[in-house]
């Protein structure tokens, strides 16, 4: 059995469709299908997710929203009239689509979860519709009928251990599956989303919870690439990697993948493959536990930027017990979340992203720095990127991380910072942002080009 996901510009018009429809016809396996919300059209083209954002704020601040509503229910209607459906599901998603006016504002937790949702619920439902007039045996499944319960955390839910007996279930139908993605639902009954691009982990769910023999997650690209090929001209394509390089590269701006989509399925053991819409028969990208290729040492580079760096040093720090717990509880109390802390004998530093310190935040943690830990010397440096050279092989592998100070020293980018994991799966470099795609493209050309 395998779940298959499209991603929205693969659901974003009636022809987009029609090659959703062989794709699934295409392989019998092919039983659970997680759709997103349609994407754009065009560069120019609204994600219909998009077009819901402004239409909750509308609502929330008591604009007229009757025209955000028109060009949502339109947007649904151009892809039913071209495939040729019936009236009667265009009626039933402008219904779904006026009544998220009608909820209440006060007091609702999860009011935006609900107007969010309602991109994929609806397309969910014109997809079931659609494969029922081509002659495949479908069925529209709402995530409280699946069994996709999840926490009460509004933009970041949970699915909940007990979901997984309950979605075990969805293997006594004989029909093909689809499933809205990106949500879930509340034991209060509430709609609640995973953070954005929820279709992913949608997706990953249902496959660990039907136990399916592979998840293919089908997007607009051929794959993942060994870097980004808008900085990297025609950057080759990754045959296989291992959940743990996913994770990695996913982390350091690998946008193809949902991070957190990983999980499910890792702890499955469930194989995993990108695919694309446009290009069905191309192999893709294959994720697995590990690897039964070639022993290539790096295999990709990421790059993410927007970073800060909290740079601070005391004479004897390292004499001084319990001085990085009292530093991480001054980040605890202001609710911030670090990435890094590399540190030294008399200094330490703590990389976070950018819009974790407010300037609030900022002088908050120079004045507790400087007046309850008396540190000599404390910095904020900003503007920073992270590059990350990722592969599980390079631990078996002599000159991985001479080779890319090598490169990066050649084409004079100064390094601010390096760090390795205990796992010894990716190495990061943090350098000033300017310089961050002439680095991508000096250690792709390194490792790569060759």
């Amino acid at each position: 059995m395998k779940v298959i996901k499209f991603g929205g510009s693969s659901l974003a018009s009636a022809e987009q469709l029609k090659k959703v429809l062989n794709i699934v016809k295409s392989d019998y396996e092919r039983r659970f299908v997680v759709v997103s919300a349609p994407g754009k059209r065009n560069p120019e083209d609204t994600k219909v997710t998009d077009a819901l954002i402004q239409y909750y704020q509308n609502y929330t601040s008591g604009n007229n929203v009757t025209e955000n509503q028109n060009w949502i229910i339109e947007r649904y209607q151009s892809i039913i009239e071209e495939l040729g459906l019936n009236r009667t599901i265009l009626d039933n998603i402008a219904k779904a689509i006026k009544s998220l006016a009608t909820l209440p504002i006060e007091n609702n937790d999860f009011l935006y979860d609900t107007f969010l949702a309602a991109g994929e619920d609806n397309n969910a439902k014109l997809v079931a519709a659609f494969f029922s007039k081509m002659d495949v045996p479908a069925r529209y499944i709402h995530p409280k009928e699946a069994g996709l319960i999840v926490s009460s955390e509004p933009g970041n839910a949970r699915i909940l251990p007990s979901s997984y007996d309950k979605l075990e279930n969805l293997n006594n139908y004989s029909d093909v599956l689809v499933i809205p993605g990106f949500f879930g639902v509340t034991v209060d009954n509430q709609i609640c989303t995973f953070s954005r691009g929820g279709s992913d982990i949608t997706g990953s769910i249902v496959a660990a919870g039907i136990k399916a023999d592979l998840y293919e997650n089908f997007t607009d690209v051929n794959g993942i690439f060994a870097a980004h090929p808008g900085v990297v001209e025609k950057p080759h394509s990754i045959p296989e990697l291992t959940y743990k390089e996913m994770r990695e590269l996913s982390y350091a701006g690998f946008s193809v993948l949902h991070d957190e989509a990983l999980i499910p399925a890792y702890r499955g053991k469930i194989p995993l493959v990108i695919k694309n819409t446009n290009n069905p028969e191309h192999p893709g990208t294959k994720i697995i536990l590990e690897h039964t290729g070639k022993d290539i040492p790096v295999i990709g580079i990421a790059a993410d930027n927007d970073f800060v760096s909290i740079n601070m040093s005391k004479y004897l720090m390292n004499r001084e017990v319990g001085f990085g717990r009292k530093v991480l509880q001054i980040l605890e109390d202001l609710n911030i979340r670090f990435e890094h802390m590399p540190t030294g004998i008399d200094d330490m530093s703590i990389v976070m992203r950018g819009r974790e310190l407010t300037p609030i935040k900022e002088q908050e943690i120079i004045s507790q720095l400087t007046r309850k830990l008396e540190v000599d010397h404390v910095e904020i440096q900003r503007d920073l990127s992270i590059i990350m050279i990722v592969g599980e092989n390079m631990k078996s592998h002599v000159g991985v991380s001479a080779i890319a100070t090598k490169a990066l020293s050649e084409n004079h980018i100064n390094l601010t910072m390096i760090s390795q994991g205990s796992s010894e799966v990716s190495i990061m470099f943090v350098i000033d942002s300017k310089d961050e795609k002439k680095a991508v493209r000096a250690l792709y050309n390194a490792y790569f080009r060759k």
